[in-house]
């Protein structure tokens, strides 16, 4: 091979950090897709905190054919200097409203109020104090350098945003914020995604760098970086995920084509494994696809008929196949697999996009699987450990770990990135954001953001600058992720068929029930005897994650602002007694932060959508509700405890395990009042 390096490039190209309060060590999030999780203790700090997911950024070198020659390090190969820049931003309190995505049919017939600007209010030069913009800030990779993302401002308040650092190997590392949101006028949340003046400290921007190698400069393909909430769940992946939605974003585009042999072992397991990973997360997975469940894909009896491609399997694997979501046959239905929301979410539901499908390349995949067009075994080495790898094969897995750990699942807005990034003209090449140039502004797109203008050319999908990615994201994070559940329904729906597990929201990455540190206590315990029945109910038992959070659906959402550090983190521990009759790895919930952990277990396990309230929240968000009537959370408070009564009385659940209110997002098409 040659070895000659002409070309620098960032890897990867979009990096993932995450806010944290703990003012410990950060660790570095995920650098392989086959890399397993951090240990017990490795997400919170000894005093409870949440640590900071950091981006790691390297660069490598490519010779005149594209191949991988080698990471650049200063000091080795002609290596004499890496010069790192990035430029974080946060603009979310300048941006529009968040209700649908834009590219979805639902998405162009929203009323026209629900495409105005967050904060509309703030008029002409005010609005530039709306967005959080520091500046870029840069560091040498030959040095211990430190630069923070301090100065920047949200209507003259100093919100820090983050900080790079390097160390001698070259590598960057990026942090985020530390979860801290806000509203710069001490205004109360009203709702899911658009709180008006409320901020938080997630961002987004380019990550660039210049390269001295022998004698010369060479200026690196450059990279983004993206900070979002934390993954309350670390290691667990979504079904589909944000790299399967790029992936196809790209084969669609003729940058990339799908794997020309399938494989069980790299293609097919890893997508079933997921479903019965959500086990941990959600109890309704873990009733169908857990442990000794009637879909548990990984048990080996199971594994060996499913990897199998004779004949003797087809049907079972047809059966499997056949389970999963079609839109042209099943319409509305939530009884398809995988049991979670979509785009077009909402509590009446509309559309066939009320649940998400598979990725077309996923399907794909499953689909020839299901023919016996696959081989059992492995394509690929599995690669745990980054450094472990060929170099050649390091860029790409840094790009795909880093994507895989994102969610996809339904764009409502989401975990990390919202619908835009699935636009390709946003990028370069697979992965790779397209830079807007520095200096560059982008034009003012008026008081309203509608589909066809977002859509055009030079509009907001293509190139992108500090702060763009995130901006579409709700306001504050921490409103969405308490408002992130399962099993949302509306009075007229409760009865006999209501689950309140299903479908869900996101629940790889904001948990919906967990096995709390107590139960696992009690089945990671020999028994005196031979009955295991006390183990296997506390095996089976789930607590509500967000047990803790008390009151109506905004008084929650404001509890979640102060309290998310609290919450538990999903973390896999081992199950010891080692007798089989329990998971070698168990996912277990860290004990919350007081007073949380003195929640009743199924506390805010029924979601109720109490559309009557409807009237009370709108006015009182949009501050039109008539003077001398009864305030609007006196009626938002009546209405939704007679919804709760009547609720007990159907479903037989406490007023307790049911919390109540409107959400407006399940409700898109609401028109202010």
């Amino acid at each position: 091979m040659d070895g000659q390096i002409v070309q620098a490039k960032i890897h990867p190209a979009i990096g993932v950090a995450r806010v944290g309060n703990s003012a410990e060590a950060p660790f570095i999030g995920p650098e392989s897709p086959d890399q397993q999780p951090g240990g017990p203790g490795s997400y919170k700090d000894s005093a409870g905190a949440i640590r900071r997911q950091a981006a790691r950024f390297r660069v490598y070198g490519y010779n005149a054919a594209g191949e991988v020659v080698r990471e650049l390090k200063p000091g080795a190969g002609g290596v004499s200097e890496i010069q790192w820049t990035v430029h974080l931003a946060n603009k979310k309190a300048a941006w529009y409203q968040f209700h649908f995505a834009l590219d979805i049919p639902e998405g162009k017939t929203l009323p026209a109020g629900q495409y105005a600007r967050r904060n509309a209010t703030v008029t002409g030069a005010d609005r530039a104090k709306l967005v959080n913009d520091p500046g870029s800030r840069t560091v040498r990779g030959s040095m211990t350098e430190t630069k923070k993302f301090d100065t920047g401002k949200i209507m003259g308040k100093v919100v820090y945003l983050g900080e790079i650092s390097t160390r001698s190997d070259g590598r960057l590392m990026v942090l985020g914020g530390k979860g801290n949101s806000a509203s710069y006028m001490n205004k109360p949340i009203t709702g899911v995604a658009n709180n008006d003046t409320w901020y938080d400290d997630v961002s987004d921007g380019p990550v660039t760098a210049k390269v001295r190698i022998d004698g010369r400069e060479l200026t690196a393909t450059p990279a983004w970086v993206v900070v979002g909430p934390p993954h309350y769940a670390p290691g667990m992946k979504s079904i589909r995920t944000l790299y399967d939605v790029l992936f196809d974003v790209f084969v669609k585009a003729g940058s990339l084509t799908r794997p020309p042999k399938i494989s069980f072992t790299d293609h097919i397991e890893p997508l079933l494994r997921r479903f019965c990973d959500l086990q941990w997360v959600n109890q309704g997975f873990a009733t169908q696809f857990g442990w000794n469940g009637p879909n548990f894909f990984l048990s080996p009896a199971m594994r060996k008929r499913l990897a199998d491609p004779s004949k003797r399997n087809q049907e079972l694997r047809r059966q499997t196949y056949v389970a999963l979501r079609d839109y042209d046959r099943d319409g509305k239905s939530p009884l398809p697999w995988p049991w979670l929301y979509g785009d077009a979410m909402t509590s009446d539901p509309m559309s066939v996009r009320q649940h998400i499908t598979l990725s077309p390349t996923q399907d794909w995949m499953l689909e020839r699987w299901a023919d016996g067009k696959f081989q059992a075994g492995p394509l690929r080495q599995p690669r745990p450990m980054l450094d472990d790898a060929p170099v050649a094969e390091q860029p790409g897995l840094l790009d795909r770990a880093a994507l895989e750990n994102c969610a996809a699942d339904a764009f409502h807005p989401g975990c990390e990135v919202t619908w835009p990034i699935r636009s390709a003209t946003m990028f370069t090449e697979p992965f790779r954001i397209l830079h807007r140039a520095p200096g560059t502004t982008e034009p003012d797109f008026g008081p309203t953001l509608t589909p066809q203008e977002a859509a055009a050319k030079n509009g907001p999908l293509y190139a992108q600058g500090p702060g763009d990615l995130t901006r579409w994201m709700a306001a504050p994070w921490q409103a969405d992720t308490a408002s992130c559940r399962s099993g949302y329904e509306v009075l007229k729906g409760l009865g006999p068929r209501y689950s309140p597990y299903l479908p869900t929201f996101w629940p790889a990455h904001v948990p919906n029930h967990v096995l709390k540190l107590e139960d696992f206590e009690k089945v990671n315990t020999s028994p005196a005897g031979s009955d295991d029945s006390a183990r296997e109910e506390a095996f089976e038992r789930r607590a509500t994650w967000l047990r803790g959070l008390k009151g109506n659906t905004n008084e929650q959402r404001t509890q979640m602002v102060k309290d998310w550090p609290k919450l538990g983190i999903v973390e896999v521990r081992d199950y010891t007694v080692g007798d089989g009759k329990f998971p070698e790895r168990i996912g277990v919930e860290s004990r919350p932060g007081a007073p949380l952990d003195q929640a009743l277990d199924t506390a805010n396990l029924v979601n109720l959508q109490v559309l009557e309230a409807a009237p009370a929240v709108l006015a009182a968000a949009a501050g039109t509700w008539p003077e001398g009537k009864p305030t609007p959370e006196s009626i938002e408070a009546d209405v939704v405890a007679q919804a709760i009564s009547e609720a007990m009385e159907v479903t037989g659940y406490s007023a307790e395990e049911i919390a109540g209110g409107y959400l407006e997002k399940l409700d898109p098409f609401h028109e202010a009042l």
